[in-house]
């Protein structure tokens, strides 16, 4: 059975699906599942990530993890966490940097937060050579500093959807007509947890909420207020947000999120006012567009010293790769980073107070 058909008699056995329960089912179902059964990374996956672009990428998070460390009085053992860190290329990356900083990698825990097991074998795979653990989630992390890297993780949490009806709210759902997958709404009713959106929306207004959110900062600032460190999180999305962002990639193209189930990659915008709110007892820094964060760590010093040592093809590439993560067209203004600091602490390099 597909996981189409799969989801299709749920559907018709169970009745609609909301959001989040299609998005969980879709990418992680234990045997049809997006990330349980695939690599969606790279040229031949579904979509690239910076990390997949460059090694700048990588190396620049990296030194601006280990200032932070030496900035924090350099703590003699620590995690060094990364969440959904897909085939561990950003990690292999910020390591081989930060060799240059004197005790941080052998004072380093790294630890992998991640439920894929094909992404797993791939990630030991790519970080040879070092002591790795595996997490399934940061409440598995263990009591001591964290510094921790969040990239394009928010993102694959699922959402839900509501749509403004007077005071109450509408849940989208995910329905059948026809025994084709289609979008529907639940009747009005009250959603207290949105109450504090009355203010901002109207009638016909979307609004987006991501429950999973809590748990994961939760257990991140729990570790950061009580032992110190930094979380640095890197997604595209906005502060405050409105409207459907739902949207599914499938072959580096876009596609509808009910056309492959568990054949295309599912995603949000993030809201990175939710991500702040879930973390009170930390410091956060405002958002920082990527390409202005890479530029003040020196990505441009970084590509001009690689770029002596190349001609041709493999020049041009390296261009190209700059240009993509740091134009405004680009990735450059489409993804912003927000740091999670110690309340009355120094926000890390690259980011806006």
């Amino acid at each position: 059975m597909s996981l189409h058909n799969h989801i299709v008699a749920r559907i018709a056995a169970q009745g609609p699906m909301r959001i989040d329960e299609y998005m969980t089912t879709c990418l992680l179902h234990p045997s049809m599942g997006y990330y349980t059964t695939r690599d969606p990374f790279g040229a031949g996956g579904d979509f690239i990530t910076a990390p997949e672009i460059s090694q700048m990428f990588g190396e620049l998070i990296g030194l601006c993890i280990a200032q932070t460390w030496l900035d924090q009085g350099s703590p003699a053992a620590f995690t060094l966490a990364e969440l959904g860190p897909g085939r561990g290329t950003l990690m292999a990356d910020a390591l081989r940097a930060c060799r240059a900083v004197p005790g941080f990698v052998e004072a380093a825990q790294i630890t992998l937060i991640e439920a894929s097991p094909p992404l797993r074998k791939i990630q030991t795979e790519n970080l040879a050579g070092y002591k790795l653990a595996f997490a399934d989630t940061p409440e598995d992390l263990p009591e001591r500093p964290l510094y921790l890297i969040a990239n394009e993780f928010f993102d694959a949490l699922p959402i839900r959807q509501f749509l403004r009806d007077g005071d109450g709210w509408r849940e989208r759902q995910v329905g059948l007509e026809d025994k084709t997958l289609t979008f529907g709404l639940a009747p009005a009713q009250p959603q207290p947890a949105l109450n504090a959106r009355l203010a901002d929306t109207t009638d016909g207004d979307l609004v987006e909420s991501c429950a999973a959110v809590a748990p994961v900062m939760d257990a991140v600032a729990a570790r950061i207020t009580a032992h110190g460190g930094m979380a640095l999180i890197i997604d595209y999305g906005d502060w405050h947000q409105t409207g459907d962002t739902l949207q599914a990639l499938r072959k580096h193209q876009k596609v509808s999120p009910l056309d492959c189930p568990g054949d295309a990659d599912l995603t949000a915008h993030v809201d990175f006012e939710a991500i702040a709110q879930a973390a009170p007892s930390c410091a956060h820094s405002a958002l920082t567009p990527q390409g202005v964060f890479l530029e003040r760590l020196g990505i441009t010093q970084r590509a001009q010293n690689l770029a002596a040592k190349l001609t041709g093809a493999a020049l041009q590439s390296h261009i190209a790769a700059h240009h993509r993560l740091t134009h405004p067209t680009e990735m450059g203004n489409l993804f912003k980073v927000m740091a999670l600091y110690p309340q009355g602490g120094a926000p890390p390099p690259g980011v806006d107070p």
